[in-house]
């Protein structure tokens, strides 16, 4: 019983006066991560689901520390001791994230070099002027689905499904890609009633992969991991898949709804890519500046005692890698509206040995993405009112329900071609512009040829004859000059 005159804990804390994670205030991790570092600094103690005790790892150079010091602490949730003792009950919400796996995000010394070395192998092998060939024709079939209607939801239609469309093109199983393969990974991250199915749905179609490309051997990501001399079972090949398929696909859908809805919804952001003062690499970075695809990743955990950010870590504590409020940190972005151009050190995609391998494909399917969307639709605008935008939030990251946008019916385009690249609507380019950076070439996208037949030509500096004649062929009537910024992208893309 309650000891008289005892005072209730205050909202939202639990045992010793913690800070909650979760339930009653904590709606907004971000307004809640602030009060913590009011309060402890850059390092404050919460508390998980079942009031499990965790640190929250605010400061951007303590960030930095704990991911880049394998010596301090670790991945592999087995020493963590909550765990040991028994207060993490074996359906808590969070263990999907935390209990270790035999993966080369969980794995230490040289069981990590021997899968980290073979997924970085299998990475390595991949054509990235092909793959941003691959998303901007994705990009094209997933537009031409609803072009003509003048309006669409760029959540449920574009961000959800073109990074699994990619995802399977590069895992070497382009015929999985399919609504159902959308919703399954939605589901299965979602963690509803159905997710275990949904999961086991994802994992069927990876375990059929894996068994194919043992027998038969192709030139795609899952091949290579097979064939590495690191000798992986058949059991590390497909979980270092669902790692991939999963991780990547989260935090791609995240990051293009983000860019999305900035650029459609800031009329300042879209009038400095208008004006070309920036280029929509440049607008992904400031996203993932501010708002980082995962906002926390679960854990680490402290191999000895230890000292960070000015609290004293026990041996077996364990740590939250927390992107979201690092990247704020006060002591690198005190003003926090500025712009972060050419600045590349977020922490988005984490650091140290267990920093995201995979990132330059995110970074590629949001680049050509958004930029071939906001050329075929540029006069997209949002068709709710801001605050009427809904997110589903969690200690992992914040998604994008939806985003209902509107724009002029536009006709169908072939997908081998490149986009006729139309002008950006005047009301969108009020804001202050600058010189544009040079311009290249206008070159349409290369035409599919058959199989094996080479037909995906390199850009040239300048349009060959053939090119010129096929460019003339393919448009009726002669268009108008592009625009500088027109011209940029053509190059940018490197056509």
């Amino acid at each position: 019983r309650r000891a008289a005159g005892a005072r209730r804990p205050a909202h939202g804390r639990g045992p010793g006066g913690l800070q909650r994670l979760y339930g009653p205030g904590a709606e907004d991790l971000d307004q809640l991560y602030e009060r913590l570092r009011e309060e402890h600094g850059p390092v404050a103690p919460v508390l998980l689901h079942d009031d499990v005790p965790m640190w929250v790892v605010l400061g951007h150079a303590e960030n930095l520390h704990m991911v880049r010091t394998p010596s301090q602490f670790t991945r592999d949730s087995r020493v963590w001791t909550p765990l040991a003792e028994g207060m993490v009950r074996p359906d808590h919400p969070l263990m999907p994230h935390i209990a270790w796996q035999p993966i080369c995000s969980h794995a230490e010394g040289e069981e990590h070099k021997r899968l980290r070395g073979a997924v970085k192998a299998a990475l390595a092998t991949i054509d990235h002027r092909s793959l941003r060939r691959h998303i901007y024709r994705a990009t094209q079939r997933l537009v031409n689905d609803f072009c003509e209607d003048g309006h669409a939801d760029l959540v449920g239609q574009f961000s959800e499904h073109l990074p699994m469309a990619v995802i399977c093109q590069v895992l070497g199983m382009p015929e999985e890609y399919d609504d159902r393969m959308v919703h399954a990974a939605r589901d299965a991250l979602k963690g509803t009633e159905t997710a275990l199915a949904s999961h086991a749905y994802v994992m069927d179609a990876l375990s059929r992969l894996t068994a194919r490309r043992r027998a038969r051997p192709a030139d795609d990501f899952t091949s290579h991991l097979v064939t590495d001399p690191a000798g992986l079972s058949d059991d590390e090949v497909r979980e270092h898949l669902r790692l991939v398929l999963f991780a990547a696909y989260e935090a791609t859908v995240n990051l293009l709804s983000n860019v999305l809805r900035r650029v459609i919804v800031d009329p300042r952001f879209y009038a400095r890519l208008n004006g070309g003062q920036m280029t929509v690499p440049e607008a992904v970075e400031q996203s993932l500046w501010d708002e980082p695809p995962f906002s926390t990743i679960l854990g680490y955990f402290a191999k000895q005692d230890t000292e960070l950010g000015g609290q004293r870590i026990r041996r077996g504590d364990g740590l939250l890698f927390a992107p979201a409020p690092g990247n704020v940190d006060p002591r690198i972005r005190p003003d926090r509206s500025a712009s972060m151009r050419g600045n590349r050190s977020h922490l988005a995609f984490g650091g140290g040995p267990h920093e995201c391998p995979g990132q330059d494909i995110g970074r590629a399917i949001a680049d050509v993405g958004v930029d071939a969307l906001l050329t075929r639709l540029p006069d997209v605008q949002l068709a709710v009112e801001e605050s009427e935008l809904r997110w589903t939030t969690s200690i992992a990251s914040r998604h994008l329900v939806a985003l209902p946008v509107r724009f002029a019916p536009k006709p169908q385009q072939e997908v081998v071609l490149g986009p006729s690249l139309g002008v950006l609507p005047g009301q969108r380019s009020s804001g202050p512009t600058g010189t544009p950076p040079p311009a290249g070439p206008l070159l349409a996208e290369p035409v599919a040829g058959p199989a094996g037949a080479g037909s995906h030509q390199e850009a040239a500096s300048a349009p060959s004859t053939a090119q010129t004649a096929q460019t003339a062929q393919t448009a009726p009537e002669p268009e108008p000059r592009p625009n500088a910024w027109q011209r940029f992208l053509t190059w940018w893309r490197g056509h």
